[in-house]
Parts: structure tokens; C-alpha cells; sequence
């Protein structure tokens, strides 16, 4: 009897437990709650009582805001078109939008001001046909969700086109069939740029970047020097885009000006999708007068030369896992180029090895996977940008023969990236290492690694804001004495203009916070952005760190409309501690900056690494 009673008392010992466990569970729910509730109701009350000021509103918005949710927009166009998959396309439909005024949320906006109404009227909206022409499927064909995706980036990237929208509707008398809307939003095409040299020279350039709608570019530069003949002359270039619909593009220019004169040529057939089997392409360079080889070549002579260079390349590309969505291919290419000098300026002794005539042959191998992720405010000002993933790893073989030797030449590139970490931003690494070999054994060779990060979008208050952090690394293998590094180039530090820091060695780090202002300035959307640039440079013989340190670090402002096609325009202040003597401590610059491209991991025709 008793053990009965011990086990009731047992059980209605616990059965207590449990209800006083669940009361204290609920209670502390319940408490939670409460708690929550309160914290909102704080935060709401803090709020009201932060508007009643201007100032104490800034603060609120500056220091208290919720973090930032990350949206896999990718997945999102993904899961859209993945409804209608398997479906048959029955119509495509192309409607242009004006380039003022309508979006894809509200298409009958109309544009108000006289300026944006004016704008409407001139600008030619691209042909119809010349967005058919980019389009990757046809009526009969079946729906493939990363076929469409693939496509909105394509045409995205044109650029004439700010946005795209592709919209599919289930035929409601056919459920097999489904119409494909399309709505596209043009870029103003017609622009202007110029620069002013100091009192010497300066230059203005007028462009179209979809002359009479069909996507074909057309410029002209007026440059002038008041010291050099001829005093003002003209650049004129027309490029002709995706011939027949093949993404194969030819571009054709002149130049007559004080800087140089000659014909260039180039045909274009890109890899623009891992699905391309052929690429290819042609260059055709004939300058009567230069001081460069090629238009951004480092190295720079003082009187001009007579010269010509041309050069052609194919490749052929194989698909791994073709129903993969990340798609690898392996690419085979080869190509060759040579230069011929008609004339050369004097030289220093020792440089002639530099302007020899040649002709080199070229062959690669490159093994690469590319994705794509959408997000917006990382170069571009509030619209979608399609950021690539994935890697490419290259083995370049050459073989040159100029007028006095036959030498070997090899690289290997290997890169990475845009790596997504847990959705908190975006890493690109990439390293390679090349050389020519000749008689003297390795020669020309060089090192280099890059490291590249761009953080999430940060919320701070009711504007976002990025983080943007690069290093790169760069030294040269027994290199002729007229190649050297500079920190000049790709904003080692930017606005650092100075001819007396050159080596064989390089490092540079650049820091840059970027917040985007939500109010515009005149239809121009606006970015404060911070920097700092730091660089090494020296001999190549001792240890990097060892070397000259240079810096820059400053502040400015940036202005950009996604509606024009005109560059970003800059207004930068920087100061320069320990500069060299030909270099001030401030520099102050209004100027213009073309738009940061991602690196893409597209297979490109072989060519020997640069060193610059």
C-alpha cells in the first residue's frame, strides 16, 4: 500500500513540476512579449521625439537603425520563370519605354519637366528588332528559366540599356502556351565629355551610344594643344554591334590630332555566354604618327613612331555538365600578333629590345565556371547590377620570333571569386606567374596577386553605405631597364601624378567607404565617399616592405544619373603626407570617371601578361 502511495505522490509531484514549468515557460513568454512590446513602444516613442528636431532626427537615423535582410534576387527571377518551365513560347511581345518618366512599377508615368519631355522627343528608342536580335530563345521555343536569366543580363549589360524586365503570361485559351512581354528602358545615348590639360591642351568628346535606335556607337573627339601641331584635330571612331544577331562586334577609327594619327580596327566575337561554342577576333593597328604602342601603354617615348600591328585569334569551347546550371567549360584558343616599326624615335642605349620587330604566337588553355547574382548600389547608383561568381584558371604558351632571337614564352593565371560569404559581401582573388625563356634562360618575368573585397550593403540610418578594400602585389623577374612600375596607374593612389616614384617591385592597399545619399541633385543621384591609398614601391631585390611608402587619403563626392549615358562625374579633395617633390601635399580635382567593371572569368584571347 505504502508503494502505492509513493508512486502517486510521485506522479502528482511531477504533474506539478510540469504545470508549475509550463506556468514559469508561458510567464516567460509571456514576459518576452512584453518585452518586445516594450522595446517597440521605446523605439516608437524615441522616434516621435527625435522628429520633433532636424538635429536629433540626423541622429536617430545615423546611429539606430535594423540591419539590413540580404534578397537573393537571382533566386527570386529564378523561381518566377521556374512557374511557366516546359511551357511553349507562343508570342514575344518588345516594349519600349521613354527614358523619362515611365518605370516597369507604373508604365503610364509620364515625364513632367520641359527638359525630360525634350529629352523623350530626341532620343531614338531602340529598334525593335535590335532587341530581337539579343534575344536567346524564339517563339516554339520551350521555357528555360537560366536562359531567360542569362538573357536579361545580356541586355542589361548593353550600354544603352539601363533596365530590363521580362514578364511571361500563362495563355489563358491555351495552358500549354505562355506570352513573353518584354520591357525595356533605354539609357539617354547622347553624350559629352571633355578634360583641360593645365593651359596647354584640352579635349571634348561628343558620343551616341545607340545612334537612330539601332545600337551602334559613334564619337568624335576635338583635341587641341596650343604648342603642337596640328593645333586641333579630330578622333572619330563607329562601332557596329551583334552582326546578324551573333554578338559579333567591328569597330572602325581615325585619328589626326597632336597626340597621333592613324587607322585602328577590331572585330569582336566574345564567349559573352558559356553556351558560345566559337569566339574570335581580329585587330588591325596602323599609326603614323605615336608615342605609344597601344592607347594605355605604360611605357611612353618622346618623339613618335611609324608603325604597324595586327594581330587575329580563335578558340573553340566545351561545355562540362551541360545541364548543370553552373555551367564549366574548357576553352582552346589560339591566336598570334606582330609589330613592324617603320621608323623609331632615338632611344636610350640598352631599350632596343623593347621596339623590336616581331611576330608571336600564342596558345591557351583555360578552364572556367561564371554565375551571376543581382544586387544594386556597388558601382552603379539604385539599378540592377549582375555580379559574376565563379573561377577561371589559364596556361598561356607562346613562341616569338623577332628580328634577333626565338624565345619561349608561359604564364599561368589563377583566379576566383566574387565569392558570396554567408551573403556578407563579395571576394575576388586571383595570382599568376609568367616569363619568357630564351637563351639567357628566364627573362621579362613577373609576379602578381590581387585581392579584392566589396562588403553587404550597411544600413546606417536611412541610407546605405558599402565598404570597399583592394591589394594588389606586382614585382618584375629580370625585366629591360625601361619597364618599371609606377604608382600613376589604376588608382594605385589616386591622383597621384608623379614621375619620380618607379621601381620593380609594388604594393598598394586602398580603403574606400562609399554612402549613397538617398536626395538627388538635379535628377543626379549622389555617393560621399572617404579613401585612403597606401603604396610601396622599389627594387625589386629587397623586400617589399623595405621599400618607399607612399599615401594618399581624402574625401569628395560623386553625381551620376542611370538615365544619361555620361560618365560619373568626381569632385575629389586629397592630401598626399611625404610626397615626393614633384607632387603637391592637396590635390583638388572635379573630373569624370568611367564606370568599375567586374572581372567577368570570360575566356579572352591569349595574350602575354602586362606588366603595369
Amino acid at each position: 500500500m505504502k508503494k502505492y502511495l509513493l508512486i502517486l505522490f510521485f506522479i502528482a509531484n511531477q504533474s506539478a513540476s510540469i504545470v508549475l514549468s509550463a506556468q514559469m515557460v508561458s510567464d516567460t513568454i509571456q514576459e518576452e512579449r512584453m518585452n518586445v512590446i516594450k522595446q517597440e513602444q521605446f523605439y516608437d516613442s524615441l522616434k516621435y521625439k527625435a522628429n520633433q528636431r532636424k538635429f536629433t532626427r540626423l541622429v536617430y537615423d545615423f546611429l539606430i537603425s535594423p540591419p539590413r535582410p540580404y534578397v537573393d534576387k537571382k533566386k527570386l527571377a529564378i523561381n518566377y520563370y521556374s512557374q511557366l518551365e516546359g511551357k511553349i513560347i507562343s508570342e514575344i511581345k518588345i516594349i519600349p519605354l521613354d527614358v523619362f518618366g515611365p518605370t516597369f512599377q507604373d508604365t503610364a508615368r509620364k515625364a513632367k519637366s520641359k527638359i525630360e519631355l525634350t529629352a523623350n522627343k530626341i532620343h531614338t528608342k531602340s529598334n525593335l528588332q535590335t532587341i530581337e536580335k539579343l534575344l536567346l530563345f524564339k517563339v516554339g521555343d520551350v521555357v528555360d528559366p537560366e536562359v531567360i536569366y542569362e538573357n536579361e543580363r545580356i541586355i542589361r549589360s548593353l550600354p544603352y540599356i539601363k533596365e530590363i524586365s521580362i514578364l511571361l503570361t500563362l495563355d489563358t485559351i491555351y495552358p500549354a502556351f505562355v506570352k513573353v512581354t518584354i520591357f525595356t528602358k533605354d539609357r539617354f545615348s547622347f553624350g559629352a565629355t571633355g578634360n583641360v590639360n593645365g593651359v596647354q591642351s584640352a579635349a571634348f568628346e561628343i558620343f551616341d551610344n545607340n545612334i537612330f535606335g539601332v545600337g551602334h556607337e559613334i564619337g568624335v573627339v576635338f583635341a587641341g594643344h596650343v604648342n603642337k601641331q596640328p593645333y586641333l584635330g579630330t578622333e572619330t571612331y563607329y562601332k557596329i554591334k551583334n552582326i546578324r544577331g551573333k554578338f559579333m562586334d567591328i569597330s572602325f577609327a581615325y585619328l589626326n590630332t597632336y597626340k597621333s594619327e592613324g587607322f585602328r580596327f577590331m572585330l569582336n566575337k566574345p564567349f559573352i555566354t558559356p553556351s558560345v561554342k566559337w569566339g574570335y577576333g581580329a585587330t588591325g593597328l596602323r599609326m603614323f604618327r605615336a608615342n605609344w604602342i597601344f592607347p594605355n601603354d605604360i611605357i611612353q617615348t618622346e618623339l613618335p613612331m611609324d608603325f604597324w600591328y595586327h594581330g587575329a585569334w580563335a578558340g573553340r569551347s566545351f561545355q562540362i555538365n551541360k545541364n548543370e546550371p553552373e555551367k564549366s567549360q574548357i576553352v582552346l584558343a589560339g591566336g598570334y600578333n606582330a609589330q613592324q616599326f617603320y621608323s623609331l624615335p632615338d632611344i636610350n642605349p640598352g631599350y632596343e629590345d623593347y621596339f623590336l620587330n616581331r611576330t608571336f604566337f600564342l596558345s591557351s588553355i583555360t578552364f572556367t565556371q561564371r554565375r551571376y547574382v543581382q544586387d544594386e548600389l556597388v558601382y552603379s547608383y539604385g539599378i540592377t547590377e549582375d555580379i559574376p561568381e565563379g573561377f577561371k584558371n589559364e596556361i598561356v604558351y607562346g613562341y616569338e620570333i623577332n628580328e634577333f632571337t626565338q624565345r619561349h614564352y608561359a604564364h599561368l593565371l589563377l583566379s576566383n571569386g566574387n565569392l558570396l560569404i554567408n551573403k556578407k559581401g563579395y571576394l575576388f582573388l586571383s595570382g599568376n606567374i609568367g616569363g619568357y625563356f630564351g637563351k639567357n634562360g628566364f627573362e621579362q618575368g613577373q609576379i602578381d596577386a590581387h585581392i579584392n573585397f566589396i562588403s553587404r550593403q550597411i544600413k546606417i540610418g536611412n541610407k546605405l553605405s558599402r565598404l570597399f578594400t583592394k591589394a594588389n602585389y606586382s614585382t618584375g623577374l629580370d625585366r629591360l631597364e625601361i619597364e618599371n612600375l609606377t604608382l600613376n596607374r589604376n588608382n594605385a593612389i589616386r591622383g597621384f601624378l608623379s614621375h619620380e616614384t618607379f621601381g620593380k617591385q609594388r604594393l598598394t592597399v586602398n580603403m574606400e567607404y562609399v554612402l549613397f545619399l538617398k536626395n538627388d541633385f538635379y535628377k543626379f543621384n549622389m555617393a560621399v565617399f572617404m579613401f585612403t591609398d597606401v603604396g610601396v614601391i622599389g627594387s625589386n631585390k629587397e623586400f617589399i616592405l623595405a621599400q618607399n611608402y607612399y599615401s594618399g587619403l581624402g574625401l569628395g563626392v560623386r553625381l551620376h544619373n542611370e538615365n544619361l549615358a555620361f560618365k560619373t562625374i568626381q569632385l575629389r579633395l586629397a592630401f598626399y603626407p611625404f610626397h615626393p617633390d614633384d607632387l603637391s601635399f592637396v590635390g583638388f580635382v572635379l573630373d569624370e570617371q568611367s564606370k568599375r567593371q567586374f572581372y567577368s572569368f570570360e575566356p579572352l584571347q591569349p595574350l602575354p601578361l602586362r606588366f603595369e
